[in-house]
């Protein structure tokens, strides 16, 4: 046993070092396409070619023929969406998304051998899930449904016509986002790829509606590098204090037998802390690779500051400095966030928040500590929205006395 553990740390590192070097590949290719294939140097069908293919032989290399299931996936779905029509086609995509996905995740965990896989290729499934379910609601909020039937961030997600074959896999499987994401609607990529200027429209940037007006894009050359200096800090700390914490010594038979309760919560918390920062390199790296590639751009502030985090997945200050559940989930995974809100939130017809946890529990994978979690966090979530208000404040003053 302790030999297939090693074997499997083995794996587990050669694959985070296949990740990195993938994404910095990624990072000097988003350089080069913003350079010579910038939306006034090319046609969008070029930089739509150029985006799949980079993605695609880099899914290709990372994961070998397991990428494959990024091309059946999207291309079962685009079928989904030409033969069922805009009225049902969101339902049908939904369901055979998701569940592509789960059957996925089933095999990699319960039926093959984990210490044989040369990566996790559900991860990106789980992106391409997101976009192929939002891109679904957006065409039948948009071809199907009345203006005045959507709620003002739908209508702006709203897409009026049925994308190519090409746009659909450019969307899905561009190089800028096949390893890490982070998830961004098909709108604003289309705009990107077209190189149009932002007109006067409304956008749900970080969760609230703002106002983009006309402008042009500024360089992310300082905001790449911002970026880029937190991926180094947060690796530096994650070789060093996360290596000196690991979390998979919570469950090492010596310490549960000899540490005291006091001691294991606190090697959990502090453990789990410093794990973080292994995904703020992560995620901040993808922003910063579709940044340099010019996509990105939310618009300038009142100061005339450019702002490229229209994608951002997390809000690390935020996050350590949070003082509730809440606020934490806020700005944490900020785009998966939001599709939840989007698909499932904002459009159940009862219990809208134990759907949306069930849902959450189910994309994330088939472990069981995911639903545990989720379903946790339902009761949490409940509780300190009742906590928050003076009534429910009241009622508990009243039901302890």
């Amino acid at each position: 046993r302790r030999r297939v553990g090693g074997d499997s740390g083995k794996v587990r590192e050669e694959c985070e070092v296949n990740f990195v070097v993938c994404q910095l590949f990624a990072l000097l290719a988003a350089v080069w396409f913003r350079t010579y294939l910038h939306s006034s140097k090319a046609s969008p069908f070029i930089r739509h070619v150029v985006a799949t293919l980079l993605g695609l032989y880099l899914a290709l290399f990372c994961f070998g023929w397991y990428a494959l299931h990024f091309v059946i996936q999207s291309g079962i779905s685009y079928y989904i969406m030409i033969i069922i029509g805009v009225e049902n086609m969101h339902k049908y995509c939904f369901v055979f998304a998701l569940g592509y996905l789960t059957v996925c995740q089933i095999s990699r965990v319960y039926i093959f051998d984990y210490g044989q896989y040369s990566a996790d290729f559900s991860g990106p499934m789980m992106i391409i899930t997101q976009k192929i379910t939002s891109l679904a609601y957006e065409i039948h909020d948009g071809m199907f449904r009345k203006d005045e039937e959507l709620t003002p961030s739908q209508r702006c997600l709203a897409v009026r016509r049925m994308p190519s074959l090409l746009e659909y896999l450019s969307y899905n499987c561009n190089f800028m986002g096949i390893l890490a994401g982070p998830l961004c609607s098909y709108k604003d990529y289309i705009t990107f790829i077209e190189g149009r200027s932002y007109q006067p429209t409304q956008s749900e940037a970080n969760g609230k509606e703002e106002i983009k007006y006309e402008q042009t894009d500024p360089s992310p050359n300082t905001a790449v590098a911002q970026k880029l200096v937190v991926c180094g800090l947060s690796l530096l700390f994650h070789m060093t204090v996360s290596k000196t914490l690991p979390v998979e010594y919570n469950i090492d038979d010596n310490f549960r037998a000899t540490a005291s309760l006091p001691t294991r919560i606190i090697y959990l918390y502090l453990s789990l802390m410093a794990a973080r920062p292994k995904y703020y390199f992560a995620w901040t790296l993808a922003d910063a690779i579709n940044n340099a590639a010019g996509f990105g751009f939310r618009g300038y502030d009142k100061n005339g500051v450019p702002h490229w985090d229209l994608i951002s997945n997390l809000r690390i200050l935020h996050i350590e400095l949070s003082t509730s559940f809440k606020m934490f989930l806020d700005n944490w995974n900020i785009q998966t966030a939001l599709w939840l809100k989007r698909v499932c939130y904002e459009r159940a017809s009862f219990s809208p928040t134990i759907q949306t946890f069930i849902l959450s529990a189910i994309w994330h994978g088939v472990y069981p500590g995911y639903y545990l979690t989720f379903l946790t966090g339902v009761v949490m979530t409940l509780a300190a929205r009742t906590v928050s208000t003076p009534a429910g404040m009241l009622l508990m003053i009243i039901n302890s006395v």
